[in-house]
């Protein structure tokens, strides 16, 4: 999801129920939200924010915040982001030398969902692979930067690099059942035959160590559904032709997809145009064709009536189609204050417990109360173990 889109809340109160859940019967594994702030505090501002300050510059979660989505609403799955260049200093370079200060604080993050609360946490380098920065500021992100494992840029990170990174971070959480390790944040704009390169050197770099859980590859695109077997960038090949060859020595990899409604599938409009069921029904046949499960990282929709009946009809189609295993909506996070993270100016975050612009008590928006459905049974969702598609 694009950070520079400057959205507003409208809340609602927090005695509303929760917003986030699977139907019964549902071949949903995993349901929840982004935890989006760890990427905070470089765009729009160069030669500022690297590494940044904790709490001031960027945070990953506020822990009130996850008690209210595990002990209330039940839902067990959170997507946690953060920066490669905060990880890995630039300095060094993308590779396995850690931040160890700003390691150790998305580490406490990752530990009070998955230890404390025990739900899962998919870790995410929210850097786009195709447009990151390693070696100058990130501030323009997505929007520039050099490709990682572009052989025709000097200043590239390589694929090794990135194999060594994955390896490190895999290392760290290798004991941890409850991580979902997710490869990068939406690709886009590059040879999809080097995504695959890509994400093929992340899963033998977590495997190399020993980690089974779930992985989470990415395509091209955005990492779309809708266009997930189509020509996307600049002629790029179709996700579709290249991401079927991804070799899983545990065959524990799904595909992550992010999918908004809107006109453009941006999540930057508050109305809500394109159905999901048609937009992933050649995505759906890909998976079923492959014998591969995806999971619908991102998606979002405004409060307008169009959003109000097509985000629920997502939801309902994920969980009566069994290639679709979870699903995490865009977002909440400790940082949005009066902002929101998508479609359109008057939707707002899904953070609970902070104040409205006009210093009223927030909640979840309309949008999420219509997801639920009339009989919930959230016993479906895994609740602890390794993250496994068997």
């Amino acid at each position: 999801m694009f950070l520079t889109k400057q959205l507003r809340f409208t809340l609602q109160s927090t005695s509303f129920v929760v917003v986030l859940a699977a139907c019964v019967g549902a071949t949903i594994l995993y349901a929840g939200v982004n935890e989006s702030g760890g990427e905070f505090g470089v765009f729009g501002s160069p030669g500022t924010g690297l590494p940044g300050e904790f709490g001031v510059t960027y945070d990953f979660i506020a822990e009130s915040t996850v008690d209210t989505f595990v002990d209330t609403n039940q839902i067990n799955f959170f997507r946690v982001t953060f920066l490669m260049e905060r990880m890995c200093p630039l300095a060094t370079g993308l590779g396995s030398t850690f931040n160890e200060t700003y390691f150790s604080e998305y580490e406490d993050a990752i530990n009070y969902i998955t230890v404390t609360k025990g739900a899962y946490a998919l870790i995410d380098p929210h850097n786009y692979m195709v447009r990151r920065i390693f070696y100058s500021d990130p501030s323009s992100q997505p929007n520039s930067g050099s490709i990682i494992g572009d052989t025709t840029d000097p200043s590239a990170a390589t694929t090794e690099q990135f194999q060594e990174f994955w390896t490190e971070l895999a290392t760290r959480f290798v004991d941890n059942p409850n991580v979902v390790f997710g490869i990068n944040n939406e690709p886009h704009d590059m040879a999809t035959s080097l995504i695959l390169q890509n994400d093929q050197a992340a899963i033998n770099g977590i495997r190399s160590t020993g980690a089974t859980q779930l992985i989470l590859a990415p395509g091209n695109g955005f990492t779309g559904g809708h266009s997930w077997t189509q020509v996307t960038g600049a002629n790029d090949d179709p996700s579709s032709e290249w991401l079927n060859q991804i070799v899983d020595p545990l065959n524990n990899t799904a595909i992550d997809i992010h999918e908004y409604l809107d006109e453009d599938f941006s999540g930057s409009h508050d109305t809500c145009t394109q159905p999901g069921p048609t937009n992933l029904a050649a995505l759906t046949t890909w998976l079923q064709e492959n014998n591969l499960k995806a999971i619908v990282s991102e998606f979002g929709g405004s409060n307008d009536p169009t959003c109000l009946e097509m985000v629920p009809e997502l939801i309902n189609y994920l969980s009566e189609n069994d290639v679709y295993i979870g699903w995490s909506a865009w977002a909440a996070g400790p940082f949005w204050g009066t902002n929101s993270p998508c479609c359109g100016p008057e939707v707002g975050s899904l953070e609970p417990g902070q104040l409205d612009e006009e210093g009223g008590p927030n909640g979840y928006t309309t949008v999420w109360q219509a997801v639920i459905q009339p009989n919930i049974n959230l016993s479906d969702l895994k609740r602890s173990g390794v993250s496994s598609l068997s």
